[in-house]
């Protein structure tokens, strides 16, 4: 659970970085971050390169390519234009559900906590969710209706990608016993980078603002800064985490990325949280408490029996 709250300190990070490099694209901030985060991961991962590759099957190599994909490029890219064309609010409440869906996943494993006995959990955790984007989407919105479906739809996708992720990465550390969460981190790591090499053209491409060599500092500061604590630190704690817990608590450990990433909203626009923040706030941590209560209790009547 430390691992699992430290990765979610750090990927809360990355709601910053839009502040922080203001005037950049979402695009330019995707390829920036996953650019600093392959190469920083192939220096890495550089000196045992040949020993650790000879544990990785064809197999293994097409498992890290869809999970590059699904848990870094797509996902940045459907989240991001869900923001745009739909709203903060509408995104927040869709991928808010990432918990509900992958502990509702895991729930099928073998010798996983019944479902009914996480549904306190689940029931909470979608309370919350509802809470932090209610406010926003009391607001009138002058997007169009068009707009608004094309936002929703690539919210429903960007789920969908980052759910097919945590559930098959889970499931791949699992397996690979014979390869650190570490390596496999990096080995992610260097694909990605790879794969956001080839949108680097597009990137430049459809940017015609210009910016000065400060900004452009400033743009390289923050990728490097998030590719080193998110992308390195930030899933190599989520990966460590994945192998310890159950899938059904995994998905309840994602709440902390949007726990943190509203106390860092909150410091950074130097307020305190509304009554519904709050709210939200503390029905996910009830969440957490009430998931891990109901993974405790087999080993509590195992030991009064």
């Amino acid at each position: 659970m430390a691992c699992g709250i430290g990765a979610g300190a750090l990927w809360g990070l990355v709601f910053l970085a839009p502040e922080l490099a203001r005037g950049f694209s979402p695009l330019q901030l995707s390829v920036g971050r996953y650019l600093c985060y392959g190469l920083i991961a192939a220096v890495l991962i550089a000196p045992r390169w040949r020993a650790l590759t000879q544990h990785i099957h064809h197999r293994q190599w097409w498992n890290l390519v869809w999970l590059a994909f699904a848990g870094n490029t797509l996902y940045y890219i459907l989240m991001s234009n869900a923001v745009q064309t739909g709203g903060i609010a509408m995104t927040s409440l869709v991928i808010g559900f990432l918990p509900v869906a992958v502990t509702i996943i895991g729930s099928r494993d073998r010798n996983a906590v019944p479902l009914h006995r996480l549904l306190p959990s689940l029931l909470l955790c979608a309370a919350g969710a509802v809470c932090i984007g209610w406010q926003v989407l009391a607001r009138p919105t002058i997007a169009a209706n068009g707009q608004q479906m094309i936002g929703l739809l690539c919210a429903i996708g960007a789920l969908a990608s980052w759910t097919a992720y945590a559930v098959g990465n889970a499931r791949c550390l699992i397996r690979l016993q014979h390869v650190s969460s570490h390596d496999w981190n990096l080995l992610i790591g260097i694909v990605t980078g790879l794969q956001n090499l080839v949108l680097l053209p597009l990137a430049l491409v459809l940017e015609t603002a210009q910016h000065s060599t400060g900004e452009w500092m400033r743009f390289g500061a923050v990728s490097i800064g998030v590719a080193v604590l998110a992308s390195i630190v930030g899933n190599a704690l989520w990966n460590r985490m994945s192998r310890l817990l159950p899938l059904t608590l995994v998905g309840q450990m994602i709440l902390f990325e949007t726990v943190f990433a509203l106390i860092y909203g909150f410091l950074w626009e130097r307020r305190w949280p509304t009554s519904l923040e709050m709210a939200a706030l503390a029905l996910v941590v009830m969440s957490v408490f009430s998931c891990l209560a109901a993974h405790r209790r087999p080993a509590a009547i195992e030991r009064s029996s």
